[in-house]
């Protein structure tokens, strides 16, 4: 469960940035150093109470695969949120090279919210004493873009990159995504879209 009336928590141990930093290293990229405690804080609360109250470990959150409506893919979730973050920070440089001031990003922004987009997961999965992993009882309830706004209003991320991990989704299809939120939409998708055709194949193959 997500405690979402407690009050906001503000983290600064410098250490525990660095371990989240460990599996996300796109993290020392956001500037703003209250940005990215509070972005760092979300995950260690992540990892202490998803899986059903369980905890994740890093090592499970390795091999957690990305998402489990493709298929065997191969594509984990750690490497997958690295990608998207790395896709995201890509466009972005391009945009500015192609467009200037025309196009503005907001860089911290674009990246704390492909780093939380996804981390309602940790409360939308959950993994076996063998490492199997399966939508957990609340994830069946609660998809990942509610619990992870829940998580992140908690410590305090600002709207704009509540908005990224609100919207990132099909949730997002009914209202005007920001720009950064549009960047990190299609970032989302090349992965997602990739690994149903990598599901498939591997299908094929077995067939």
């Amino acid at each position: 469960m997500i405690a979402t009336n407690a009050p906001t928590v503000v983290h600064r141990d410098t250490d525990s940035v660095e371990q989240i930093a460990e599996l996300f290293p796109s993290l020392r990229h956001i500037a703003n150093d209250d940005l990215r405690r509070r972005v760092a804080a979300c995950w260690r609360e992540a990892m202490a109470t998803g899986n059903e109250s369980k905890g994740w470990s890093a090592e499970q959150l390795r091999r957690l695969p990305f998402t489990l409506k493709a298929g065997e893919n191969g594509m984990l979730f750690v490497e997958h949120l690295n990608s998207c973050a790395a896709q995201c920070r890509a466009i972005a440089r391009v945009l500015q090279e192609t467009f200037g001031a025309r196009v503005p990003v907001n860089l911290d922004v674009l990246i704390a919210g492909a780093l939380l987009a996804d981390i309602g997961k940790l409360y939308e999965l959950r993994v076996d004493d063998r490492g199997q992993a399966s939508q957990s009882d609340s994830g069946r309830l609660v998809r990942h873009p509610f619990s992870g706004v829940a998580v992140a209003a908690r410590h305090g991320i600002p709207d704009e990159v509540l908005h990224i991990i609100a919207a990132h989704s099909f949730e997002g299809d009914k209202i005007e995504r920001s720009i950064e939120c549009i960047i990190f939409h299609h970032a989302d998708f090349v992965d997602f879209d990739i690994a149903g055709f990598l599901g498939r194949r591997a299908t094929e193959r077995r067939s």
